[in-house]
């Protein structure tokens, strides 16, 4: 599958290795599980133009969804949406719909006794500044909502940085998307623990493998190296239209990896389906 799924995280914090980039990993699994492909993660700093050019970039490369972490906030780094309305050039303006959403959340927190005032002072107001004729995204957890915007059939959406917000704005609002999008597709993966065989020996095993069972991918990835009995993990992974022909694949594609591993004197251990 190609064109379908592109990630791009913002931050300049992510450049320089302060924050772990948890949300593409996350966001990798979730689109993968509902069925559509991740082609590309892309970070960028927290620069209009660089933003914008990482957008036109996507888009130029046509995928059904374009994702985007980080840069909603209030502050004056926040540049995620200046960045993609520069590349679908298209004007900021106040979204009366987004600045309803933030004066509502304002208002609860206030009876909450966790803020003095509910003004919607700029740096509030600059989170209701989105591109124009774009949708805000209901933010259950923080102030900054998310952002819908359709370009040239391509849907964007711009989740914030924080994870528990981006992964509650994904799960309520954009997993359907993804899902509709995928039709019928299912995801399957299992994984296989193969003990007594170096990864150099098994890579023309994997390769045999895959070119008898072209529609799954198999990835390993070794755990121990040099001294010691070699363990290496062997992930099994397709997406097809059903349920049955996704298991039918991993399957068959399981019992030969075994067959020619147990051949060359591995020891076999079958370590999670799903």
């Amino acid at each position: 599958m190609t064109g379908q799924v592109e990630i791009i995280c913002i931050g300049n914090e992510l450049l320089i290795g302060k924050v772990v980039n948890t949300n593409a990993q996350w966001l990798a699994k979730r689109v993968t599980t509902l069925g559509l492909a991740v082609n590309r993660v892309t970070i960028v700093g927290d620069q209009i133009e660089e933003i914008s050019k990482a957008v036109q970039e996507a888009l130029a490369r046509k995928p059904q969804f374009i994702i985007t972490t980080g840069g909603l906030g209030p502050t004056f780094d926040d540049k995620s949406l200046a960045g993609i309305a520069e590349a679908l050039k298209k004007p900021l303006e106040v979204n009366q719909k987004a600045l309803s959403m933030i004066k509502e959340k304002y208002r609860r927190l206030m009876e909450e006794g966790r803020i003095e005032s509910i003004e919607l002072t700029p740096p509030r107001v600059k989170m209701a500044t989105l591109p124009a004729e774009s949708e805000p995204i209901s933010n259950p957890i923080g102030s900054a909502p998310g952002v819908l915007m359709k370009h040239e059939g391509c849907t964007i959406v711009a989740l914030p940085g924080v994870p528990s917000e981006m992964e509650a704005i994904f799960d309520a609002s954009v997993a359907p998307l993804i899902k509709k999008a995928a039709g019928s597709n299912i995801y399957f993966e299992t994984s296989l623990e193969v003990d007594g065989i170096m990864e150099s020996d098994m890579a023309p095993l994997i390769d045999r493998t895959m070119h008898d069972n072209p529609y799954v991918y198999i990835k390993s990835h070794p755990s121990r190296t040099g001294e010691g009995t070699p363990h290496l993990e062997l992930h099994l992974s397709t997406t097809a239209e059903n349920v049955s022909t996704a298991k039918n694949r991993v399957t068959r594609t399981l019992m030969q990896i075994t067959d020619l591993s147990q051949a060359k004197g591995g020891k076999i251990r079958i370590s999670k389906t799903k």
